[in-house]
Parts: C-alpha cells; structure tokens; sequence
C-alpha cells in the first residue's frame, strides 16, 4: 500500500522590510536553504517557499503525519535563522511571531500558525493553498462555507452526484478550548449560527460525506492560531493559512476560486484593530500598503504527485477578479471614511488585546456614577 502524503504548510512573521509591508528576499533565501538541507536528510519529500506581505510561509510535504516533531522543530528552526538574519538587517518585527525561546514538540501555541493535511493521493491530486496577511482565522469561515455549503458558489453541490451528500465541518470554539462537527447540508443553520460569530467560532477542517474520499481524510485546513491568546497582548494579526484539496468528488477548482469571487468584511487590517474588504492578490501585488492592508489573500495552486508539489499556479492571477480588486478598493475608500468609529474601528470587546485597555486605565478616574 502507498504511504500517505502529508502536505504542511507553517508560516510566521520573522521580519520585514518598511514596517510591515513585505518579507526581505534574503529570508525566503535561508529558508529555502534550510529546506534543502531537510529535503536531502529524507525528512522532506518536497517543498516551496513564499510570502503572504509581512509572513514567510514554508509549503512543504513529507511522510511523517500531521504534527510530526521533526518537520515542525525544522520550521521553528528555520523561522529562527530567519529572524536572526532580521535582526541583523534591522529589519522590522524580527522574530515577532517566535513567541516563546524553545521548541516543544509542534510550533502550536508557539506563535507560528500551520495547517497540515495527511491523505492517499488520488490519481490526481490539485489542491488550493491560500494565504491571508492582515487578519484573523474566522476570516476563512465566510469562503470555506460557501465553497463546501453553498450551492450558489459550488454547483457540484447540485449536479455531482459525490457531492450531492455534503460535509462535515469541524468548529472550534478558540475561545473555550472545545469542538463540534455540523453536517451539511441537514444542519447548515446550526452551523451558521456559530461560524458567523467567527471571532470565536473557526472552522479548523473540512471532511467528505461521500465515500469517493476516505471520511477520516480532510478536504480542507485551516489554521486557527490566535497570537493575542497566546502572548496575551496584541503582538500582530494571526494572518491565516488555508489547504484546500479539489475535484473528483470535491468542489472543483473553479468553484473553489468562486468562494473568492467578493469582497468580503474582514477584522484586521491597522493595528489589528479595523474591519476591511479581503482583497485578492497576485504574487507581484503581494504585499501591503494602505492603511497597512486592507487584508488580503495570496491563492497557489499545485498537483500533488508522489508526494512532490507540480506548480505552482498563481491562482488570483485573471482578468476574472479585477471587478472584485476594484470593489474591495472601493469598500476600503468607504470604510476609511469612518475613521475612529464602528463598524470600521472594531467593537469595544474585540479590542481587549490592543492597546484600548491602557487607554481605558489612563481615563478611569474621570469616570464617575450617574443618577
């Protein structure tokens, strides 16, 4: 029998250049060399390195299973040579992400975030990896539901008999600690009475229903990491990453890219502390800018083939997209305009882990009992 496949992708902030605006080439350089080095030792099978703005994402896969010690102490690692070189170039933020000093065992809780799929590769195999740079986790909720859920975005849901049965979604409450899983589309209400609250509610994997994939393999991944409850302050946006598998009984590709197709509100964008349009970007344009944002995604598309990455293909790169380019550029102008207030300025309790709290003590004493 054919060893599973194990696609991982690990990302953090170890340094950038002007503010947060994009990683140095020279840390996509160590990190393709410390790659390298694990590629010929056997514990890689194969691996890209890129960028999300301000995020050094490792794409790698391997045959040592999801949370394998051995892959993620390498990302730790290669996150520290990265931020050691930062620091020499004085570069910003330099090793922002790198929240605790040793390793222990998988990068969660250690500031990083990953998602990893272990799967039987298919015949063939494509999957989606999307990258988010300036906002948090339940940023994903919005397009994975409409990609796996919704019949007006995934026509399969209809027409394809594999995937007329739906899936399961698992839910993690980040706040709590616990988990639930919601099949659809029997109970979509009751999923979407939690993903919508998705500052707590995260969509963390995806399964099949049918049986054209086995139904302990994900579909899909998402990161759910929330540096803010680690570090318990506010040290940077969480800046999500997502593995999408497609096609032969799953949401084909277009119909994954379709999830995309507009601008949605996300929370993050300036000092993690404003709503903003995702705004969907191309690797030339992928970097941030105004208002350091607005919050944006980076898709690349591979096959998967013996456990080596064929690709990869620069997904959001189509005329197809400029209008929702254009509208998320005109959704930003809109919401700028509100300057210090709601809905653009996040609400008061999801500003607890921003400098808000000090502002608070600063004032407390003025504040006295009204009649």
């Amino acid at each position: 029998m054919p060893q599973k496949t194990t696609l991982s992708i690990i990302k953090a902030d170890v340094g950038s250049i002007a503010g947060h605006q994009v990683v140095h080439p020279r840390l996509e350089e160590i990190a393709r060399e410390s790659l390298e080095e694990a590629k010929s030792m056997g514990i890689l099978e194969d691996f890209y390195v890129t960028h999300c703005g301000d995020d050094l994402e490792l794409i790698m896969t391997h045959r040592l299973g999801c949370d394998s010690p051995k892959v993620h102490e390498l990302a730790w690692l290669t996150f520290q040579k990265g931020a050691k070189a930062a620091e020499e170039m004085h570069l910003y933020g330099a090793g922002q992400d790198l929240l605790v000093d040793a390793f222990s065992g998988n990068v969660r809780g250690l500031g990083p975030g990953s998602a990893e799929i272990e799967f039987n590769e298919r015949p063939a195999e494509p999957v989606a990896i999307f990258m988010m740079d300036k906002t948090e986790p339940g940023t994903f909720n919005l397009p994975i539901y409409r990609i796996f859920a919704d019949p007006f975005c995934s026509a399969g849901l209809v027409i394809d008999t594999a995937m007329h049965e739906g899936f399961r979604f698992e839910v993690w409450d980040i706040r709590a600690h616990r988990r639930a899983f919601f099949d659809t589309p029997e109970e979509t209400y009751d999923l979407l009475a939690f993903i919508g609250t998705k500052g707590q509610y995260v969509i963390k994997r995806v399964f099949a229903r049918s049986d054209k994939v086995p139904e302990d393999e994900p579909v899909a991944c998402m990161s759910t990491d929330k540096l803010s409850h680690i570090a318990g302050k506010y040290v940077g946006k969480d800046d999500p990453v997502a593995l999408v598998r497609s096609q032969s009984g799953l949401p084909a590709m277009g119909e994954i890219l379709e999830g995309w197709s507009w601008p949605f509100l996300a929370a993050g964008w300036n000092r993690g502390s404003h709503n903003g349009p995702v705004m969907l970007v191309t690797m030339k344009d992928n970097r941030v800018s105004r208002f350091d944002g607005p919050p944006r995604v980076l898709g690349l598309g591979f096959q998967i083939s013996d456990g080596k990455l064929v690709g990869p293909v620069d997904l959001f790169d189509d005329p197809a997209f400029e209008p929702a380019r254009r509208q998320a550029a005109e959704l930003a102008d809109y919401m700028r305009r509100h300057g210090p207030f709601e809905p653009h300025r996040l609400p008061m309790d999801e500003m607890e882990y921003t400098t808000m709290p000090q502002l608070m003590a600063k004032t407390k004493d003025r504040w006295e009992d009204v009649d």
